[in-house]
């Protein structure tokens, strides 16, 4: 007889990936080990791995997360679906190669711009670039561009950009002392080699540590990788299987939390394109199908927030206020939670600042 593989419902996957996430209570752990279990934190601004942090952990101060940047034990780089993502030093250096042959697809999207470009030379001209002086990407697109003046700027720094592990030096990233971003290698920075790539399986148990359970087409939606089935049926003897309410395979590690689908989940205020709401094919684990796309609105993306674990609203700071949108009603003890939530996350983060916190109008 065939065995029947458990059904997890969306509750139960929402509180297993809150849990892993850090967001079912705050975490006494410090800002590096949780950005290492997380697998990195997605920073294409400076404040959102700020706002993540705030979110998840017991304890924290902007300077816990500052301070590691600014001693280059955690660098700001392209790693995941091609944008940027805090990682500690030792992740970047693995992890980066782990993803390079997504970012050489990239390449190829803008091959029309490169034509007659020696991809290898263009590579060891801006690596002596970079790693003469940071650069910033203008400079680079200039400096390129003088070496093949028919290419199409933008293409050449794309390619540079993915051809190279270029991390963002400080003071970018810093809370409070941020600047342009200028770039250089990941090896020039950390003053150390090039590791070889993290190994796909190791990376897949990374993942379902921090986001599972999950499908193989969740961790290529995170990971920006294809073709990763092999990987998880390599692993798959050591693997917990279960299926959604959908019916898709989903996989786990044996020793993971997945708490009762009714713990209770406190508001989060998260921040824009926090990892939670990117790093699964379906989403809905976290975001109600009512609610898709309401974070964004004409190129103009919102910072999530989340009532019951699940997305329920955005927020943000505007003037002398923390402004919060819910999507719907909130009960007086909802409405209680989250203003006190957001009466911490100010206190963490701007405690010299006299916001208010107003809940604005509900948005359609």
């Amino acid at each position: 007889m065939a065995r029947t593989e458990p059904v997890l419902s969306t509750r139960a996957l929402n509180r297993a990936t809150l849990d892993r996430q850090l967001l079912l209570r705050r975490s006494g752990l410090s800002a590096p080990a949780a950005v290492e279990h997380l697998v990195g934190l997605q920073a294409q601004e400076v404040k959102p791995p700020y706002y993540a942090l705030a979110a998840r952990l017991d304890g924290f101060t902007p300077e816990a997360l500052s301070a590691p940047l600014a001693d280059r034990s955690a660098v700001r780089i392209v790693t995941m679906r091609s944008t940027i993502h805090l990682h500690t030093a030792d992740d970047s250096l693995t992890l980066r190669p782990l993803v390079q042959p997504a970012r050489d697809r990239e390449i190829n999207y803008f091959r029309k711009g490169l034509v007659g470009v020696d991809l290898e030379r263009l590579a060891g001209i801006a690596r002596e670039l970079v790693e003469e002086e940071p650069r910033t990407m203008k400079q680079l697109r200039e400096a390129l561009s003088a070496e093949w003046p028919d290419a199409d700027p933008r293409a050449l720094a794309v390619a540079a950009r993915c051809s190279l592990p270029l991390v963002q030096v400080t003071p970018r990233g810093l809370w409070g002392r941020s600047a342009q971003v200028a770039l250089t290698t990941a090896e020039h920075w950390l003053e150390r080699p090039a590791e070889p790539a993290a190994s796909p399986d190791a990376t897949v148990l990374r993942y379902l540590a921090a986001f599972g359970p999950a499908s193989v087409k969740d961790f290529q939606t995170w990971s920006g990788l294809t073709r990763m089935r092999a990987a998880f049926e390599r692993l798959r003897p050591g693997l917990l299987t279960f299926r959604d309410e959908n019916g898709v395979e989903l996989f786990d590690l044996p020793d993971a939390p997945r708490p009762d689908p009714d713990t209770p989940a406190p508001p989060r205020l998260l921040p824009e394109f926090d990892n939670l709401l990117l790093s699964h094919a379906d989403r809905t684990r976290v975001i109600p199908p009512a609610n898709r796309g309401r974070t964004w609105q004409a190129n103009t993306f919102y910072r999530p927030l989340l009532v019951d674990g699940f997305l329920a609203g955005v927020w943000r700071i505007l003037g002398d206020a923390l402004v919060i949108e819910p999507f719907g009603e909130l009960t007086r003890v909802q409405r209680g939670e989250v203003t006190e939530e957001a009466a911490r996350i100010l206190q963490v983060l701007h405690p010299e600042e006299a916001y208010d916190v107003r809940f604005g109008t509900v948005i359609p």
